[in-house]
């Protein structure tokens, strides 16, 4: 029988048990908190005890500080299932697939060397199939359009790894200028997206050249300019920068990365030499950037001290402290750390040097050295860098425009090929227009850089350089759908973009081509280019300045086999003298004394099989005329921006500056005084076929604009010629009277801010006899008035033309006169080339491929594909005598194939000899000496093709003045 309570005596029980429950509690823990306290006593006491049997405090935040130092060890690159991507992160909705079909299609795959005729599919922003595509896969395929390429090639888009487009924006204004930075030789924390400008003319014109992908790099006037970055250069729907930028880094836009996942590559530029003289030495220059890194080192190393106690679960040690971060030098921590692909703008073998030692020093790799005009020089520096050689970022024949680059050598992409270092051409954009990276390629091409790697160069180096080869430069599945459908191939001169797509989108709305066809079939293989192996070899052995004069040197007969043609100048212009017929042998030219004294077929100049003289077969090549050109200062100075090795700045009138010595208003003077014979560029020039150029003291650049409003009289001379007292060294010693038009350049003018009406009622006074002709400024301006001389008036703008042509008008009347006006750049002449035919006024044309550089330029007409018409064929269609110049003087060995480009580009509209009379008679109808060479006049000799062939090679000039014919 179980007890009963009443519920008093249950209460008083429950509240008896509940209170011993109570004081049990409390005594377990006065027992805990006891045995804590001796515990924390004994570790504090105990000496002998390990790190990690201290007791630790984790923070609340241990989990990210655990995720950021997961992070230190990711490293940058595609995920592994990179390319079973179904969709690019770049696809623009709406985009159609796009079948390529029966196209010859070079991947880019095995160094270049994998060629497939096959088709390529482009779907969701991606290259889906290249290939037999099954036809299940083309059924399945919505909204699929078709283009039949009927064997043309297919390559990937053109990436320029050396850009400034956005930062240099065209056309040029000086709040357009976002390059470098006056704050300071160390500024890793900056990034050229910061000054981007989405609206730059640069981007159509370039795609138009079938570059699709550009690296945009701050300047090269800070040792560490900023942080570059890769982009695509068509605009996205957003409208942004940042839309444009391929893999944006995370550092860029705040996000996190995942410690799971590889890190985007980040991009960074540096540079050495001349560029950074503002901040003192080269060994100032080193020793910023060992400062910059050892201060980059002090924070990694802070950073791996932290995390190696934060994974090891010392949380005492770090208690109260932050990850440790310095926002001005966390990219170069990056770099430290192998997440940064570096440009560096280097030159010479003392700066490559540098910077290999101080990549050694620090640990860290340079992706690229960019310029690098003697890299080839010493291609075992380059080995020795940190991690690897690196690629070098080149121009193909522009060298000699500074000390830096006057050891710069044509042959540098074959050489630093065989030496086992990765070859990229650039445009260094504005420097060289980026639309036409791909004639680096063909240059680098002819001068013996190998088909494939030429093409590489411009495409799958660059790539690779920039840690992008995932998803740019290649075609192969998975890859971003950035393909450029060619006209011909893309090797040959003219080669022009029939399509471009860039993330699958296709970018030319309606392509105009010259040539539907390609040119013909020929024009679909890659042109076959000379040997040049004698010629690299000296080049090496003389460090990159070997002898430029003849090697033999004859004075008697000399007799040419196997000639296809021969172009002479006659009494009315140039001529074909005599071509074989297709499937005829080639002909043979007699030359005595440097004279043609006889031109035919194999037999018309002998009787018998034997001849007296020497013997040179030319295999199928071409005599014509030398070549002439005007526009630079040749032979003015020998290196453009060293001032110690030119005629120095002329006086300016407009500030007063003319030295009363003179007793001349305008201070008017002859190049002919300043005239240097033997510059290594005027014998690259003669080597090249150019043996006549005309020099004035005008000097313009890019940057400074022209340094003088009247640049005084040209002078024209023989480029081969020894010296000034040589017979025949001087052809004309007063040609023509210059005068530059124009409005102020925006990044320094050279020129005082004059304005364009103060330029005009200048030049009208000086030409109304207001100046005594007792002077150099009264006596050449009224020979310019009456027609004695030419006028040659530098000017770019169609309004000032027009201004132009009714001042010349006006002074005619006045004076009973006829005016020799000449206009010279003339971007903008076609839109009044028929009042300029009318007015019988010249046009010297100093690029044939023009580009809205500044304003005065900004209506530029940019040629096929993007129009059908270029601005010299129309000049030339309307009757107006236009020829070809140049600005620069390194410019002149191009000659050739600069007219060979104009002609290509016209849609037939320009036929052979037209574009021989471009760089020949027409430019002596300029310069107002027609018919002065006549019978002694130079002869070139081509071997293996016509002068505007890629095949072709200048062996000999055939002087008949001098009485040799001078071989190289």
């Amino acid at each position: 029988m179980s007890a009963k309570f009443s519920s008093s005596e249950v209460a008083l029980r429950t509240r008896t048990r509940s209170s011993r429950l109570k004081f049990l509690l409390i005594l377990l823990c006065l027992l805990v908190s006891a045995l804590t306290v001796l515990t924390t006593n004994y570790y504090i006491t105990t000496t002998n005890r390990t790190e990690s049997q201290r007791l630790q405090y984790v923070p609340l935040n241990a989990q990210r500080i655990l995720q950021q130092c997961a992070v230190l060890k990711a490293s940058p690159g595609p995920a592994d299932d990179f390319h079973s991507r179904r969709v690019s992160d770049r696809f623009e909705p709406g985009t159609n697939a796009t079948l390529i079909k029966n196209a010859k299609i070079w991947t880019g795959l095995k160094n270049g060397t994998d060629v497939v005729e096959a088709d390529v599919l482009l779907d969701g922003g991606l290259i889906k199939e290249v290939g037999h595509i099954p036809i299940d896969i083309m059924e399945s395929t919505e909204n699929l359009t078709v283009i039949e390429a009927n064997g043309a090639w297919v390559t990937p888009g053109i990436v320029d790894l050396h850009s400034h487009a956005g930062l240099l924006s065209a056309p040029f204004t000086r709040g357009t200028f976002d390059v470098n930075s006056p704050n300071g030789p160390i500024l890793p924390w900056l990034r050229s997206i910061d000054g981007f400008n989405t609206h730059d003319e640069a981007f159509e014109l370039a795609i138009a050249g079938g570059v699709t992908s550009a690296q945009i790099l701050p300047g090269s006037g800070n040792p560490i300019g900023g942080q570059a970055f890769m982009v695509k250069l068509r605009k996205t729907s957003e409208h942004s920068p940042t839309s444009m930028i391929i893999e944006p880094p995370h550092m860029l836009n705040g996000s996190e990365p995942d410690p799971d996942a590889p890190l985007r590559w980040r991009h960074l530029k540096q540079a050495c030499g001349e560029n950074l003289k503002r901040w003192g030495t080269r060994m100032d220059t080193m020793w910023s950037f060992r400062w910059a890194y050892n201060e980059a080192r002090k924070v990694k190393l802070a950073q791996d001290t932290f995390c190696a106690k934060a994974e090891a679960g010392l949380w005492n040690d770090i208690h109260g402290q932050e990850f440790p971060q310095d926002l001005q030098w966390e990219a170069l921590v990056d770099v430290l750390r192998g997440r940064v692909r570096i440009s560096n703008h280097c030159y010479e073998a003392v700066d490559l040097d540098d910077i290999v030692r101080l990549s050694n020093e620090f640990g860290f790799h340079i992706a690229s050295f960019h310029h690098a005009s003697e890299a080839w020089l010493v291609p075992g520096v380059l080995n020795r860098t940190f991690g690897g050689p690196p690629a070098v970022a080149i121009f193909a024949t522009t060298h000699r425009y500074k000390r830096e680059s006057y050891r710069g050598s044509e042959f540098a992409s074959s050489v630093l090929s065989e030496n086992g270092i990765p070859v990229v051409l650039k445009s260094d954009h504005p420097v060289l227009k980026s639309r036409y990276l791909l004639y680096e390629a063909q240059q680098a091409h002819y001068y013996g850089f190998d088909s494939n790697l030429a093409l590489a160069a411009v495409t799958s180096a660059p790539a690779h350089a920039a840690g992008m080869s995932h998803r740019i430069g290649l075609l192969h599945k998975g890859a971003d759908a950035d393909v450029v459908l060619w006209d011909s191939h893309p090797l040959q001169l003219g080669a022009a973009p029939r399509q471009v797509w860039i993330d699958g989108i296709p970018q030319l709305k309606s392509p105009n081509l010259p040539k539907p066809d390609g040119g013909g079939k020929e024009r679909q293989d890659a042109p076959a280019v000379p040997t040049w192996d004698k010629e690299r070899k000296a080049a090496v052995e003389w460090e990159g300045l070997p002898p430029l004069g003849p090697k033999k040197v004859v004075k008697g007969k000399v007799v040419l086999k196997n000639v296809r043609e021969v172009w002479m100048r006659e009494e009315h212009g140039i001529k074909e003298r005599w071509a074989a017929r297709p499937g005829q042998e080639g002909g043979t030219v007699v030359l005595e004394s440097g004279a043609v004294s006889c031109v035919g077929r194999n037999g018309w100049c002998f009787t018998g099989e034997e001849t007296d003289g020497t013997v040179i077969d030319l295999h199928g090549g071409s005599v014509g005329p030398g070549l002439v050109t005007m526009g630079s200062p040749l032979g003015i100075e020998e290196l453009a921006s060293e001032p110690s090795t030119g005629d120095g700045f002329l006086y300016d009138p407009y500030s007063g500056e003319v030295p009363k010595i003179l007793s001349d208003t305008a201070g008017v003077v002859r190049a002919a005084d300043a005239l240097q014979f033997g510059t290594r560029n005027a014998l690259h020039a003669y080597r090249a076929g150019v043996t006549y150029a005309a020099s004035s003291l005008a000097k313009s650049t890019l940057f400074t604009g022209p340094t003088s409003f009247i640049s005084g009289l040209s002078v024209t001379f023989r480029t081969g010629a020894d010296h000034a007292l040589e017979h025949g060294a001087i052809i004309n010693p007063v040609t023509a009277l210059h005068v530059t038009l124009g409005r102020p350049y925006p990044y320094r003018p050279a020129l005082p801010p004059v304005s364009v009406s103060t330029q005009i009622a200048t030049l009208r006074r000086l030409l109304l006899n207001a100046e005594n002709s007792d002077t150099e400024t009264g006596r050449w301006f009224k020979k310019a008035a009456g027609g004695a001389i030419p006028l040659i008036v530098e000017v770019h703008n169609a309004d000032m033309m027009a201004t132009l042509l009714k001042l010349k008008a006006n002074i005619e009347e006045s004076r009973g006169s006829r005016m020799q006006l000449v206009f010279s750049g003339a971007t903008e002449a076609y839109l009044l080339a028929k009042q300029i035919a009318q007015a019988r006024v010249r046009v010297l044309m100093t690029s044939a491929r023009s580009f809205p550089e500044s304003w005065d330029q900004r209506r530029a007409l940019p040629g096929p594909p993007l129009t059908n018409d270029t601005a010299l064929s129309i000049l030339i269609q309307n009757g107006v005598t236009v020829a070809l110049g140049v600005t620069e003087a390194y410019e002149l060995p191009n000659t050739r194939f600069e007219a060979a480009w104009a002609a290509l580009s016209s849609n037939g509209r320009i036929d052979k000899q037209q574009t021989y009379e471009l760089i020949t008679t027409n430019v002596e109808k300029v310069l107002g000496i027609e018919g002065w060479f006549g019978e002694e006049g130079d002869v070139v000799l081509y071997d293996g093709g016509d002068v505007f062939d890629l095949s072709s090679k200048v062996v000999a000039v055939a002087s008949p003045r001098k009485g040799v014919v001078e071989f190289f």
